[in-house]
């Protein structure tokens, strides 16, 4: 009888690993392209289709993703996964920091009173 191969899964493209990253890290395409001084077609350009970006663009996105340029490109694995964060939770807090600080206790009461009513291990 003939053995069966085993198939492995594809590894992860540089395109996947940056949208992931960049998810991880709660930013939009629009967002971590400001910050490496890029356009968003650009990072979705690099996200779904390149290969191979310059490699100036790398250290601006490896710094903007918290990683490092051989962790990006996959050459060593990520020294810390990134953290799962909801993305839509995360936007909001933002938001939430600039509002004046009589606005942003309220909402802090509001988060704390639903807490409250969850029990004691809700609240820190």
């Amino acid at each position: 009888m003939p053995r069966r191969r085993r198939i492995s899964a594809a590894p992860e493209t540089l395109g996947q690993r940056l949208a992931r990253l960049r998810r991880a890290r709660g930013l939009t395409q629009i967002e971590l392209g400001r910050v490496v001084g890029l356009s968003d077609r650009m990072i979705s350009y690099y996200e779904k289709k390149a290969d191979r970006p310059p490699a100036q663009v790398l250290p601006e996105m490896a710094r903007a993703l918290g990683v490092s340029v051989d962790e990006l490109l996959g050459v060593r694995p990520l020294a810390q996964d990134p953290p799962l964060v909801s993305v839509r939770l995360w936007k909001r807090f933002k938001l939430v920091e600039k509002l004046p600080p009589t606005e942003r206790r309220m909402v802090f009461q509001l988060i704390d009173g639903f807490l409250a009513r969850r029990g004691p291990d809700s609240r820190s």
